[in-house]
């Protein structure tokens, strides 16, 4: 850490304070807050590569005065800090401004790998490192949060919630584009940390969400007209198909992806439904689960054929200024990506096989393309990459989970799925916020009005 005070010159402290020695994030008394939730400030020493990581200095910011020893005049802002998980906050600072949050969970050993006498070869060093055991040697991975074997479904929701996912569904309802998916092998655990386990036991990710939605709306009803609205597919086969429909009609109707004038990636031809309760818009997300292709493997019981991409609308009315905010939380259980030789699949299985790698390939170039900043980038080469485009390198805020196998029988997927991961860490987004002045609003409503034959109060126009 580096001083920058009137009449001293710049002196190379130790990064030990007051007998503790700092990691990640400032030292503080347990009964506090966490500093990134009350502070800009962010020190911390990688031990893993053995290196300090500078801290910039401006003599014009204010001192901190509630630093436990702070010297006068101490005065510095993080560049950039690691890692930065939370939304709107002044964390987001300009370096990291933008950038999808990835966070990894490693699924426990099944039991035919335990059985089998498979070992482990994935580690967990700390809260954002792990390690992959290799033919080559260790390889070392950092993301925004890792989950171990032994994380709960409760506590993976818990630990999200204090960082980072509160703030996401609050962003959605703020009128921000909002997405969190989920990507890794077949059977690494990505649909039970999304939807969770069987007949809905253990509840994931998608049906907690419900419940968060509807308790910030009754937070704010006094101040705040809300509406929501939701519609749930799968892409099976290379075909968008309705899941709130029964599948003869699911087969029969045309769904396309299409982006309106701000960027936002809607289904066109796809039921939406409203919901006033979380108790309603977990019914109709049990309706589709319901509708979903799955089937077993060698490698999963419950496989997943198809991927799942919800889209929950939320309209929000401040009753104070009459302004409107629209906003989108798109939840997406990829499929995972499958070896034949692996899966056993045949036939119809190998179709979907065949299907769901073809979607993951592409979804692949066009990661690969965006973080490597290209200028074309392939959104248009398969309905996968069209429907999440506005999630990467859109106008969202996003979050990834990627899932792993701890298993040295999955060693080349986990490292995939890792590397993967990494690349998605390096793509930047554009949030912006979808708002309409009382105004706009009001003249919306009239011409949805008098497109659908609707008579229009003078008090109207």
């Amino acid at each position: 850490m580096y001083l920058n005070s009137p009449g001293t010159e710049n002196v190379c402290m130790s990064l030990n304070f007051m007998g503790k020695k700092l990691r990640n994030h400032t030292v503080a008394p347990a009964t506090k807050p966490r500093a990134w939730e009350t502070t800009t400030l962010s020190t911390y020493t990688d031990e893993t590569v053995g290196r300090a990581n500078l801290v910039r200095t401006r003599a014009v910011m204010p001192a901190m005065e509630d630093l436990p020893g702070s010297v006068p005049d101490l005065r510095a802002d993080t560049w950039p800090c690691r890692p930065c998980a939370v939304h709107n906050t002044h964390l987001d600072q300009d370096g990291d401004t933008g950038k999808i949050r990835v966070f990894c969970r490693i699924r426990p050993m099944s039991r035919t790998e335990t059985a089998r006498g498979d070992s482990t070869i994935v580690s967990r060093l700390d809260e954002y490192s792990i390690t992959v055991e290799t033919a080559r040697g260790q390889r070392e991975f950092q993301f925004d949060r890792i989950f171990d074997t032994k994380c709960s479904q409760e506590e993976v929701f818990q630990d999200t919630n204090s960082f980072l996912y509160p703030r996401l569904i609050q962003s959605a309802i703020d009128g921000f584009n909002v997405c969190i998916f989920a990507y890794g092998q077949t059977g690494s655990g990505k649909t039970f940390t999304m939807v969770g386990g069987k007949n809905l036991k253990n509840p994931g990710i998608i049906p907690r969400t419900f419940n968060t939605i509807f308790d910030i709306i009754h937070e704010n009803e006094a101040k705040f007209d809300i509406k929501v609205s939701a519609y749930m597919m799968e892409l099976y086969n290379d075909r968008l198909q309705d899941l709130f429909v029964s599948p003869a009609e699911a087969f029969a109707k045309r769904i396309e992806m299409k982006k309106d004038k701000k960027g936002l990636v809607f289904a066109q031809g796809a039921e939406t439904k409203e919901a006033a309760s979380a108790s309603e818009l977990f019914a109709l997300f049990e309706q589709g689960c319901a509708n979903r292709h799955i089937a077993a493997t060698k490698m999963n019981v419950e496989s997943s054929r198809s991927h799942l991409i919800i889209g929950i609308m939320m309209e929000s009315r401040n009753l104070t200024n009459g302004s409107v905010c629209y906003g989108k939380l798109s939840l997406v259980d990829l499929a995972g990506s499958e070896r034949a030789a692996k899966t056993g699949a045949k036939d119809s299985q190998l179709k979907e096989a065949n299907s769901i790698n073809k979607s993951l390939s592409a979804l692949g170039d066009v990661i690969s393309a965006l973080s490597s900043e290209q200028q074309h980038v392939p959104y248009r080469n398969n309905k996968l990459t069209q429907a999440m485009q506005d999630s990467l390198g859109g106008n969202a805020k996003t979050l990834m989970f990627v899932n792993i196998s701890p298993s040295d029988c999955n060693v080349e997927e986990t490292l995939t799925s890792l590397m993967y991961a990494t690349r998605v860490k390096a793509i930047t987004n554009n949030a912006q916020r979808n708002m309409d002045s009382k105004e706009i609003a009001q003249l919306k409503e009239m011409i949805v009005k008098l497109r659908s034959g609707q008579p229009v109060e003078e008090e109207e126009v």
